[in-house]
């Protein structure tokens, strides 16, 4: 995909701060989406998918904070802006998909009252006016008869409806950019393909970018162009996802990869990833995947490997990134 990129994410680190210690959740984080595109982040929990998707979004707890890096869309640099400008973009250029509708809903408001509210605040739309343009959007991401559905209140509504109702909010105002985390998390699988469909159709009419967060490789597969794998807060690999899919050029991403059932080999057992995430506050020293990875040596325990290119278009941060190519990915 050519032209200049909606959204660019650059060196972003982000850290938490608590009584006890300050915690480090994302180091040095950069990447790129063009309109129309979509850039999965996938990794394990606590790897720093949701909190550097916060932070471009602007969404962060208190507790957190951005320590460093840039994060420009369309040209306008995001992180310095004052609130009261940032609240501005929120929603009517880049919005979200939270993974937990229930929690993000206002349990005191009908559905239709919390669709339009986004084509009053942004658009300056009459009461009238937005209610009937809720409806249509409702009806546009699939709530079957819309009108009478719309009275409803959240909790009155399935996962599945509740999900496409935070759809509808997040394109309400037709964004550049849409982040969508865990946009499928607890519902069944043709629900699921439902709203991936559904996300995919909206991408193409809008030409929206999309940044998709993810601990599922099948949905990463289904629906994106390109893809990032955080350990630790950190990328260590980036890049086409059929590129990383077939050849991972990480010992990190053959491990998830080789964790995930296939149906082109039900005979195969799933192989758990041996050992347990680091504490972000206490990295190892070197690579933070060594205590974990099977084809560790010396040089991995001292020296930090850099995020280099192996492909065109493919980058891995392991210092043996080109025998992983050649031997993981056959195992993967």
């Amino acid at each position: 995909m050519n032209g200049p990129p909606a959204l660019q994410v650059r060196d972003l680190s982000v850290e938490f701060r608590t009584r006890e210690r300050v915690v480090p959740a994302v180091n040095g984080l950069s990447y790129r989406v063009r309109r129309g595109e979509t850039v999965a982040i996938v990794g394990e929990s606590g790897s720093g998918k949701s909190a550097a998707a916060h932070a471009v979004m602007g969404t962060l707890p208190r507790s957190a904070s951005i320590t460093q890096g840039e994060v420009w869309l369309d040209g306008q640099e995001l992180t310095r802006l004052p609130e009261r400008d940032r609240r501005r973009v929120r929603g009517r250029t880049m919005a979200i998909i939270f993974q937990d509708s229930l929690s993000a809903l206002n349990p005191l408001f009908t559905v239709q009252n919390q669709v339009g509210e986004m084509f009053r605040a942004h658009r300056g739309m009459p009461r009238r006016g937005a209610e009937l343009a809720a409806v249509e959007l409702m009806e546009r991401v699939g709530i079957p008869d819309a009108r009478r559905r719309g009275g409803a209140y959240p909790h009155e509504l399935s996962g599945g409806m509740r999900q496409r109702i935070m759809i509808a909010m997040a394109v309400a105002l037709v964004p550049r950019v849409l982040i969508a985390d865990e946009p499928t998390t607890a519902l069944d699988v043709t629900v699921q393909a439902q709203l991936l469909d559904l996300l995919q159709a909206l991408q193409r009419d809008s030409g929206m970018g999309i940044v998709l967060i993810s601990h599922d490789l099948g949905v990463v597969a289904e629906m994106a162009d390109r893809v990032m794998v955080m350990y630790a807060g950190r990328a260590v690999e980036e890049g086409p996802v059929s590129d990383v899919y077939h050849r991972p050029a990480h010992p990190y991403t053959v491990a998830l990869l080789a964790s995930v059932p296939r149906l082109d080999r039900p005979e195969e057992e799933l192989r758990p990833i041996g050992g347990t995430p680091p504490d972000p506050s206490r990295l190892p020293p070197g690579c933070p995947f060594q205590p974990r990875c099977p084809l560790v040596r010396p040089r991995c325990a001292t020296d930090l490997p850099p995020l280099r290119a192996v492909a065109p278009g493919h980058r891995s941060a392991c210092h043996f990134a080109e025998r992983v190519m050649s031997d993981g990915g056959a195992d993967a």
